[in-house]
């Protein structure tokens, strides 16, 4: 499957054959205080720092239309964010995943973006273009 955009994640949600929950955490980039003259001035110019999760929400398919009001909506938290990563929670025999089993999920997308494993889940910037994270 080619994500190369949201509006392709939300097809792609919509056409599993179980129902699913889009798992969303916010996250910035922020400089460690123990950081390097080098790592500062690459920070600065846009490059490197420490992934932080900054708040999470998840949602039905069927709650998103745009990208831009996931956005809209995420002003209303008052958290100036950078990237938003998203997966997918599969529900079982027709029924969508419970809100625990989504609390549950999004606290281990937050303790992975954390750790910095971040290759399950799929990177969007502010656009709503995907991103290639190295």
């Amino acid at each position: 499957m080619n994500i190369s955009s949201f509006d392709d994640l939300l097809c792609a949600a919509r056409e599993q054959s179980e129902p699913q929950r889009l798992l969303f955490v916010f996250a910035n980039a922020a400089l460690p205080d123990d950081s390097t003259s080098e790592q500062r001035a690459r920070f600065e110019a846009g490059q490197g720092g420490a992934l932080t999760p900054l708040m999470s929400v998840d949602k039905i398919p069927e709650e998103l239309g745009t990208f831009s009001a996931l956005v809209e909506e995420s002003h209303q938290f008052g958290q100036d964010w950078a990237i938003v990563f998203v997966a997918s929670l599969s529900g079982r025999d027709g029924r969508a995943p419970t809100n625990e089993e989504a609390d549950r999920s999004l606290q281990r997308m937050i303790e992975s973006i954390k750790a910095g494993s971040i290759g399950s889940f799929i990177p969007f910037d502010r656009r709503g273009e995907p991103v290639l994270l190295a």
